[in-house]
């Protein structure tokens, strides 16, 4: 049995090792940001001087590697960090669905196209942060087409469950490639990538939950009464 004085220190020396690690990620990001700014003149010189396009085309890619990194770097931040939510009142989660998909779809091109189509007439409205709540769908459907199978295209269903108080909105991705389940999105620590790590959490504090099937992911949301 460890002493509470060696439990207490252990515990310090974790809390300050995560201060200092998102110091350091912090820093990194920043870093990221000014290459890409390098990147990013350095490509316009290229369509200047008319270079060959494989050298325009490698520091695209170069620039969208940043891009990555960056945003897993700031995901990883706000994972890190309690959520501070700006709840707005009767919000319509239907709207931030539907907009939220149809903006990763467009992203993908038509080879990756989503139907949020099987959404039911009915009244979505919660307390909800449109904002990181958008966030965490954008997360969890980007997961769903790169799990999916190359035989079938992700579909999306919402359906509203009125079973008990309050009642929930049920959000299914389906289509999902079955040995994807792997990268689980239940509360643990084995998360596919920080991004769905954080859209489990939004998602949790907003009251709800996730899990992900053999080729489905869902999220259920609280509505309001």
């Amino acid at each position: 049995m460890k002493p509470a004085f060696a439990e207490a220190t252990e515990t310090n020396a974790l809390e300050d090792l995560g201060r200092a690690t998102l110091q350091i990620v912090h820093d990194l990001k920043n870093q990221l940001n000014g290459l890409k700014l390098y990147a990013t003149f350095l490509r316009k010189r290229l369509e200047l001087d008319d270079r060959a396009a494989e050298e325009r085309e490698t520091l695209a890619k170069l620039i969208a590697g940043l891009d990555r990194a960056a945003r897993d770097m700031t995901a990883l931040v706000q994972y890190a960090q309690p959520l501070e939510l700006r709840r707005q009142p009767r919000s319509d989660l239907r709207k931030i669905v539907v907009e939220a998909v149809r903006e990763v779809a467009a992203q993908h091109g038509a080879g990756h196209e989503l139907f949020p189509s099987m959404i039911e007439q009915a009244d979505f409205h919660g307390e909800f942060d449109p904002v990181v709540l958008s966030q965490a769908v954008k997360a969890i459907t980007e997961q769903a087409i790169g799990g999916a199978s190359a035989k079938h295209e992700v579909s999306l269903h919402v359906r509203r469950i009125d079973t008990h108080k309050p009642a929930e909105a049920l959000i299914e991705w389906l289509g999902v490639n079955p040995g994807s389940h792997n990268q689980s999105l239940q509360p643990c620590h084995n998360y596919g990538t920080v991004h769905t790590a954080l859209a489990a959490k939004i998602i949790q504090s907003h009251g709800g939950r996730v899990e992900s099937g053999a080729d489905t992911i869902r999220a259920w949301l609280p509505l309001s009464e």
